[in-house]
Order: structure tokens, then sequence, then C-alpha cells
């Protein structure tokens, strides 16, 4: 661990971000922008949902945020015939001693990492996520809990992709932050060639806090400060995304807005946004700049929107330009 940060009570929450993206820098090329919000989600106690095309690097990534947090790692690639027993465990039945034995899986870890989550049938989709959400597991007639902390990195390719199955609506809603990984930058692909060609060995990764350690930052995250002005700004865009009407917005775009659930999210991910910019309260831009991860998935698209084709995102921006902070 870096000296600079052997005191977890007095770590200031910017320098503890420089440290993480230096030592995953030593592996990764740009991506800077997905960083910042995985370490939010892992800081607010949240789940990320990673959307992208193969080969950018999604599971490098993870594994490498596991290192650097010093936080045990498992990788589960999801196909189409895996089995909810293949990621939760089962009871083997050892017959030279008469009895049955737990066999835990792989979501026993504290950072998952669920690679292409729908290309799994909704059992084990739904095995995942209920996992997620009460943090245990059950095998037989003993229930574990699960890892603390316990993180989860879910990746899936775009829709529109073949041999795909979606993810229900009331599933994708468990994950706090869905963060789209795009094609590197031409400045950034030609240094990563650089690299190849240099025949670069992949940097040894400084472990920069454990387990007990980032979960005293969480707590650390809880206690930043939120302006009651802050609180209702976070409610009136969750409302805009239910009734548009009520901003001057025009309605019909949507079939379902953002639930509760993407409120406290929104707080949650706005805090922790504020600590890793070094700061001990939320500002809007803090609320703002999380809007979009927070709210994307979290929102049906009706036939008009699609008519027009409009994204979420789009909307998005619409309801952040009309919403102003009281």
């Amino acid at each position: 661990m870096p000296p600079s940060l052997k005191n977890i009570k007095l770590v200031n929450g910017l320098e503890f971000f420089d440290v993480v993206k230096a030592e995953i820098g030593k592996r990764i090329v740009g991506m800077d922008v997905v960083l910042e919000k995985m370490v939010v989600a892992v800081l607010a106690r949240g789940h990320v949902l990673l959307e992208g095309m193969p080969g950018l690097a999604k599971t490098l990534l993870a594994s490498s945020m596991s290192e650097c947090l010093d936080l045990n790692f498992k990788r589960i690639q999801f196909t189409p015939d895996l089995m909810p027993s293949d990621i939760l465990g089962t009871q083997v039945y050892y017959q030279q001693m008469g009895e049955f034995k737990i066999k835990k899986g792989p979501l026993f870890s504290q950072i998952v990492l669920a690679d292409e989550i729908n290309r799994a049938p909704a059992k084990v989709q739904s095995a995942l996520l209920e996992a997620m959400q009460e943090k245990q597991i059950t095998l037989g007639d003993e229930t574990f809990l699960l890892g603390n902390p316990f993180f989860v990195i879910a990746t899936q390719n775009p829709i529109e992709q073949e041999g795909t199955f979606p993810l229900p609506e009331a599933q994708i809603d468990r994950f706090m932050l869905k963060i789209l990984v795009d094609y590197p930058k031409h400045h950034e692909e030609l240094l990563i060639l650089q690299r190849l060609e240099q025949l670069e060995e992949q940097g040894n990764i400084v472990k920069v806090v454990d387990g007990q350690n980032l979960n005293e930052l969480c707590d650390l995250v809880a206690k930043i400060h939120v302006e009651e002005s802050i609180r209702k700004y976070i409610v009136d865009l969750a409302v805009a995304t239910r009734c548009p009407e009520q901003f001057g917005l025009k309605g019909g775009y949507l079939e379902h807005g953002v639930s509760p659930r993407g409120t406290i999210n929104l707080l949650k991910s706005s805090k922790a946004l504020a600590f890793i910019r070094g700061r001990d309260f939320v500002l809007p831009q803090d609320v703002k700049e999380m809007v979009p991860s927070v709210f994307r998935h979290r929102m049906s698209l009706s036939f008009e929107a699609i008519a027009e084709n409009l994204c979420a995102d789009v909307i998005l921006n619409q309801i952040l330009e009309k919403v102003s902070i009281s």
C-alpha cells in the first residue's frame, strides 16, 4: 500500500483515485471515464453493467481493479448452456464418506466479472441478480453470506448482436450504473500498438487498499454532505422521467420512468463522485455527471421515441436542460 494511504481515515478521495488510476494505467490505455465510474460504484457499494463490443479490455480492466484493491477475483463466461449451479455452487455427494458437501461456485468472490451476461438464459441471469441483491446464497439447507465488499461487473454485447437474451427490466434495475464502453481514441490505440511492438510487459500493480480499508472508504463516502436543495434536485430529475409534462417536456417518449431505487443510487453515486474529486460535499455538477450512467438502463423507451430515433441519453440531456436546481 502506498505510504500516503496508510491512514485510511485521513485519505483524500482525489489522491486515492489518482493512485488507482496510475496503477491501472500500467496495463490499461485510456478508459479514464469508465474507470472513474467503476470506482464510483465500488465506493457507493453498487454493481456495474458495462456495455460494449468485444475486445475493449473490459476483462483486463476488471482483473486489474481487483488486484489494485487487493480483492479476490473470478470471471464467469456466460453461455446459453450455463446452469445456475455453475455460478452459485452445489451439493456434491462423496460416496466414501457417505455425505454431501458444499462446493462453492465462482460467485463466492469479492469481485465477480459476469462476462456477456446477456448470452445466458433468464434462470441464470436471475440467479446472479438475486445474489447481487440479497448478498447471500442458499445451497441446500445452508445459507452463505457473500464477501464484503462484494462487487459485480457484468458485461453485455449491444442488443443488436445475434444470440443475446436482453435482461428483464426488473433485474437490470439492480445495477447501480450502466457504463457504455466505446472504442479507444486514435492516439490511445496508437499507444496500444506501440506498447505491443516494444514488447512491454504488463506492469506490476501495487495494492492501493485492501478489503477492510475499502469498507472504511465506503463509510467515509456515505457521510459526504448533501444539501437539501441537491436532494430535491435529484428527486425532480427522477420525477421528470415519469411526468415530463410537469417540467415543460414533451411526454410519450417513455413507457415508464426511473424507480426510487434509481433516485437512491443517484444520491449514493453523486457522493462517491464528490469524494474522488476531493470534496466532502456534493455539487449539482456531480449529480448531472452521474445521471446518464444511473438512469439510462432504468427507462423504457416508447414506440414513438424509437420511431424518432431517440435514445435514453438524448432524453436525459433534454431533462437536464429543463430541470433546474432551486
